[in-house]
């Protein structure tokens, strides 16, 4: 499985971003994809998940209620759509793929796609 993360840039307070990552492989619709973000000096840190059966979703709490994660089978690919995005919002975005979607939380994850800048001035 390999992922293209895309959808990233330079957005002011309050407006939104659709980040994409798009998978080759057919096992891919039943893995878990997770988005995970990491800043300048921070660890990488887990923001949304979704399960490859039964469209499970979990979300950091930061982000509840403005982020949401959501799959196009068809596409092989799963969205992150962030509305009223802060400035503590920037960071690279990365998506990963695997296959316990409980161990995305954590980080176990078995494929990783590249990072998309997220940048959200004030």
């Amino acid at each position: 499985v390999q992922l293209q993360a895309s959808g990233g840039g330079l957005v002011q307070a309050g407006d939104s971003l659709r980040l994409a990552c798009a998978a080759s492989g057919r096992t891919f619709s039943s893995y878990a994809v997770a988005w995970f973000r990491q800043s300048p000096g921070k660890e990488r840190e887990f923001v949304a998940a979704i399960s490859g059966i039964g469209g499970r979703t979990q979300y950091v709490d930061s982000v509840k209620g403005r982020f949401a994660i959501f799959r196009d089978r068809a596409k092989n690919t799963v969205y992150l759509q962030m509305n009223s995005l802060k400035p503590a919002d920037t960071a690279v975005y990365y998506c990963g793929a695997g296959p316990i979607f409980e161990r995305m939380f954590v980080g176990e994850v078995t494929y990783w796609g590249q990072g998309t800048q997220v940048t959200v001035s004030s």
